[in-house]
């Protein structure tokens, strides 16, 4: 029970070094002698402790204390750092103290004094790597009691992996209150629990420094009213934030988000917008390069005081200064990248990977390499332009106006942003275009922004540019308008008394109030959050050894409720996508196919044309066909129609007289309905193949080709088309076409986001929409209109967003991107279409990249929030889908 006696007077002696052989000597009246052979009676040692706990800090002397309570030797790490508390703060240390003083009368009094003279801060750092579980306890005493203590700060780290238990870290770390000050841990060691508690539950600390954390969507919802400083840099499983995040830091100043998975402009900009002190932010870090070297974006501004922080253990913290982190001074040269070589967690491999899930400890192994989080070895004398450079100092106190030390102008500044700044770790979201004006514009107290100031000018362009580019709501509004309000305006207009006047001019104004209150609530839903519903459709296979792949889909045209889409098995299956109840079944005919094209029948609602990959072409009629399938194949139903190879694409004329067929091929089919022949083959219309065919809305005769000859042209099959009407032609091959309800115009999607609209009586460009590309030849959009004609979304099978943009401005009102279920679950858009019948509704058959994943159509509700739908996603195993069509 005794046996740490001899510890304590051992570190005692450790901090006497120096002390002269008379203070020694005067000293061990006092301290038994660690050589001491004997073993001590009770009274004897009892006494000894007694005397020797009168020179500790009161601090080491409760831990001590505590030790002795639970009969556990103390450990040493904890005792270095409580003495170090005196000692490492302050230049001449505690051996200079007992030489100035005589260690008889050292006490927790005379060093409160001294540091007070001094004006230095006594800090408690605890390393949480140099700690076991069996620590915990006394560990736990200590804390409870710190702020009573002559200690002023307490700094919780985790440099490496922990072996102490995760339950544990979270207690101490909320053992502390009023005196947490740093928290600087490494998530990988204690799991998901330790995540979800931090997040739910909040800290007392003023910096935290979560380090390559395994978040995967931010939920912090708990109470962090102390912290101004977060630092989440190389996140890499960090892909967005929930609705309700950062709700509780009114004080957050400084935020760091380099080298994470971060994409969305929207959901994040109205996450940040509820920080009301965010004043620095970082997605990368801008530095300034030069014929010397490498130096802080901001290095020109006279009175800045750069960040000191040591590499290995702060990389990119984001510090108000140095005296932040005055116990962080290790060298550069210790930078060790296998610190984020990320390795599965296997004691977590089981986790849950919902795409609800707020953390990933999927066993998804991520490794930072690739990110480029250092740059190459640099030689000596550039190392302390590096350090200015990852270091995120205060603000620069100048005029909003000037950005550098000298005048500047706003077009100089722009010009030295894109020619001598270069970006370190940037997250996605800053390829976004206008990523920069999109956050100045967004938030309006940010003083700086990836490590560039900004000023009054800065803010006055970014305003133009997002005016100019972005709606801020549909139909641009330019402010949030409360729902009830339109509700009780619109009630108040109908319920006004009429006169035989102004009933004659509401009638002639009826129809446009009408579509006046209904944009108005759509504002009004989608302002309220920027987080959309969505929700996977509940597909139930009909065989137990496979599940449901969908390949294809299409509303109905006339019932709001049902859906039709055909997978790669050749399934056809017609859905209550509200229910998720199947109402009609038809199995595949044997051969292994997919179905790429699928028509409904516009006067007979219940027919539908299906084409498959392997050229089949059937027309079915859904009520001979049950809604289970018992292995027969019911021909009384259904047409068969004459083959067309390598089938992509059909499409039924307006009258539902004839319907159209494309493929890998250069010619197009065309079929008549009622007879079920092949009417005629239009041959070479294209020097490669036909992706898609689609007919005009409401002439039963116009249609329009697309083709990765990269041309699109009109044609009439009225003129025995050998010609086309017009050829208009894009950069890239084309992908689909497709009229707008009022065929007004032609929507056109080339690879690689190049959108275009053309007037469809002469091809004549509208309106390119301008997205940006990203140098993929494989990757392949489509685009469909939503709201009448109104918007248009947009998606590529490279990429997990669909785009919404405005179809008579080009402005791009929202991304929606889409969730893949756990880390390492890249998802990609393979088709999209919007409601009909429900304004700013869309699904969208998203696929994944990975093999053991298969497709699934997502529901998307721009006018609900994402939180009224979280109980509707399902964790699903499937398999990976390839093709084209349209």
């Amino acid at each position: 029970m005794f046996s740490n006696i001899f510890f304590f007077e051992k570190v005692i002696k450790e901090n006497k070094k120096g002390i002269s052989e008379e203070e020694q000597s005067s000293h061990n009246s006092i301290v038994c002698n660690n050589n001491f052979k004997r073993p001590l009676n009770f009274r004897s040692s009892s006494r000894k402790i007694s005397q020797t706990s009168q020179c500790l800090p009161i601090s080491a002397r409760w831990y001590f204390d505590a030790c002795k309570r639970q009969e556990i030797h103390p450990n040493k790490a904890i005792v270095a750092a409580l003495f170090k508390g005196y000692e490492g703060d302050m230049g001449w240390g505690i051996s200079n103290i007992m030489k100035e003083n005589s260690f008889r009368d050292w006490s927790p009094i005379s060093l409160a004094k001294i540091k007070k003279d001094h004006h230095e801060v006594c800090t408690f750092m605890v390393s949480m790597d140099d700690l076991k579980d069996v620590d915990f306890y006394p560990l736990l005493d200590l804390l409870k009691e710190i702020d009573a203590s002559e200690i002023d700060a307490v700094d919780m780290v985790s440099k490496s992996s922990c072996v102490l238990n995760g339950e544990y870290v979270s207690a101490l770390l909320h053992a502390v209150n009023k005196k947490l000050r740093v928290v600087d841990v490494c998530d990988i060691s204690f799991g998901k629990d330790f995540l979800m508690d931090i997040s739910r539950c909040g800290l007392a600390c003023d910096v935290l420094n979560l380090r390559s954390s395994r978040f995967r969507k931010l939920n912090m919802v708990g109470k962090f009213v102390h912290m101004h400083t977060l630092n989440l840099d190389f996140s890499a499983s960090l892909s967005g934030f929930r609705e309700d995040c950062f709700s509780c830091m009114p004080n957050l100043r400084f935020l760091s988000l380099c080298g994470t998975t971060i994409a969305n402009l929207w959901t994040t900009s109205a996450a940040l917008a509820k920080l009301p002190s965010l004043v620095e932010l970082r997605f990368q870090s801008c530095t300034y390069r030069n014929d010397v070297g490498y130096s802080s974006a901001s290095s020109g501004n006279e009175g800045t005081v750069s960040g000191h922080m040591e590499l290995s253990h702060y990389i990119e913290l984001l510090s108000p200064s140095d005296e932040l982190f005055p116990h962080i001074q290790l060298s550069i040269d210790d930078v060790d990248l296998d610190v984020y070589d990320i390795t599965p967690d296997i004691g977590s491999t089981n986790e849950d990977t919902s795409d609800d899930s707020e953390v990933n400890f999927s066993g998804q192994q991520q490794n930072f390499h690739s990110m480029e989080l250092l740059p190459a070895p640099l030689v000596r004398s550039e190392l302390a332009d590096l350090e200015n450079e990852i270091s995120f100092g205060p603000m620069p106190m100048h005029d909003e106006d000037t950005f550098f030390a000298g005048p500047v102008n706003s077009s100089t500044m722009i010009s030295n942003t894109t020619k001598k700044y270069i970006s370190r770790h940037p997250s996605p979201i800053c390829y976004e275009k206008h990523y920069r004006d999109y956050m100045i514009a967004s938030l309006p107290n940010l003083k700086v922004l990836d490590n560039l100031p900004v000023g009054k000018v800065d803010r006055e362009r970014a305003n133009d540019i997002f005016t100019s580019h972005f709606e801020y709501l549909p139909y641009n509004w330019h402010s949030k308008v409360s729902v009830v309000s339109m509700l009780q305006k619109r009630e108040i207009r109908s319920n006004l008394p009429c006169t035989s006047a102004s009933r004659k001019k509401y009638s002639s104004s009826s129809r446009k109030s009408q579509c006046f209150y209904s944009r108005s609530l759509s504002a009004a839903k989608m302002g309220s959050s920027a987080w959309p519903a969505l929700r996977p459709l509940s597909l139930p296979s009909r065989d137990e050894r496979r599940n449901v792949r969908p390949r294809q889909f299409e509303y109905h045209p006339t019932d709001s409720s049902l859906m039709v889409f055909g997978t790669l098995d050749g399934e056809v299956i017609v859905i209550n996508h509200e229910s998720d109840k199947i109402i009609s079944y038809i199995p595949s005919l044997g051969a292994m196919n997919s179905v790429l094209g699928l028509c409904w029948l516009k006067k007979y609602p219940s027919k539908i044309i299906a084409g498959s990959d392997n050229g089949t072409l059937r027309l079915y009629d859904i009520q001979h066909f049950p809604t289970t399938n018992r292995g027969m194949y019911q021909s009384r139903g259904s047409v068969i129609f004459d083959e067309f190879d390598q089938l992509t694409s059909v499409h039924v004329n307006s009258t539902d007289e004839k319907f159209l067929a494309s493929g890998y091929s250069r010619n197009v089919a065309l079929y008549d309905i009622s007879s079920g022949r092949r009417l005629q083959v239009f041959a070479d219309m294209h020097q490669e193949h036909i992706n898609v065919v689609k007919f005009s809305n409401h002439s039963p005769s116009l249609f329009a080709t697309s083709s990765f000859d990269q041309h699109v042209k009109m044609w009439d099959i009225r003129q025995n088309p050998t010609q086309p009407c017009y050829t208009a032609s894009s950069s890239r091959g084309n992908v689909m076409v497709c009229f707008s309800p009022d065929d007004h115009y032609l929507l056109v999607s080339a690879v690689d986001n190049e959108v275009k609209q053309l007037l469809a009586v002469d091809g004549r460009l509208h309106l390119d929409f301008g997205i940006a590309s990203t140098g993929s030849s494989q990757n392949y959009t489509r685009s469909y209109y939503m709201n009448g004609r109104d918007y248009v979304i947009s998606g590529s099978c490279d990429e997990h967003v669909v785009r919404i943009c405005c179809a008579n401005t080009g402005k791009r009102l929202r991304d929606v991107s889409l969730e893949g279920k756990g880390g390492g679950a890249s998802m990609f858009v393979q088709s999209l279409r919007g409601d009909p019948f429900r304004d700013f509704n869309m699904s969208i058959l998203a696929a994944y990249v990975r093999p053991s994943s298969n497709s699934e159509i997502v529901k998307v509700n721009l006018l609900a929030s994402s939180e009224h739908d979280k109980s509707h996603y399902h964790k699903r195993q499937s398999h990976s889908v390839t093709g084209m069509g349209g």
